[in-house]
């Protein structure tokens, strides 16, 4: 069992790695579109420009992604302790999906707006679901906090 745990571990930390190299991917690629844009005079820097953040936005969702693959996963290589740390881990993982969503959706509300009136159904359906993850999240922390104070888990207890 033990060689086991030693491969997820060393899987997760590849597989992590990997995907902060493709998030460095996308920052260097979204960069390399506004610096041509610059250059050639025909181009709208807008339109790059706002490309270029979307996939920033992207990019540091996809590098959380792998941060918290690396960090919970092949460093810790552990199960959560409690629900406190579990509740903590969760929320700190889905506020940066949330983040990048909605980031998203505001840079494709842009987009949209400058092109297509017609447009704005996806971005809109983009922020009704941030707005949504954000109750849901909202809704996870009240009821894991109640439940947390009505039991309490062996290992709290002992600290």
């Amino acid at each position: 069992m033990r060689a086991f745990d030693v491969l997820t571990r060393v899987a997760f930390g590849i597989a992590s790695v990997v995907l902060m190299l493709l998030a460095l991917a996308l920052i260097v690629y979204a960069g390399s579109g506004v610096w041509d844009s610059f250059r050639v005079p025909d181009r709208d820097i807008g339109k790059t420009a706002l490309e270029a953040v979307g996939f920033t936005v992207i990019a540091i969702a996809v590098f959380d992604v792998g941060k918290y693959l690396l960090e919970e996963e092949a460093i810790r290589g552990r199960e959560m302790r409690n629900t406190g740390e579990a509740r903590r881990s969760l929320t700190k993982f889905i506020s940066t999906i949330i983040i990048a969503v909605l980031l998203e959706a505001l840079v494709t509300v842009f987009e949209a707006g400058k092109e297509d009136p017609r447009l704005m159904i996806y971005p809109t359906l983009l922020l009704l679901a941030g707005a949504v993850l954000i109750v849901g999240l909202g809704v996870y922390q009240w009821l894991s906090a109640s439940s947390e104070t009505k039991v309490r888990d062996p290992v709290e207890e002992e600290k």
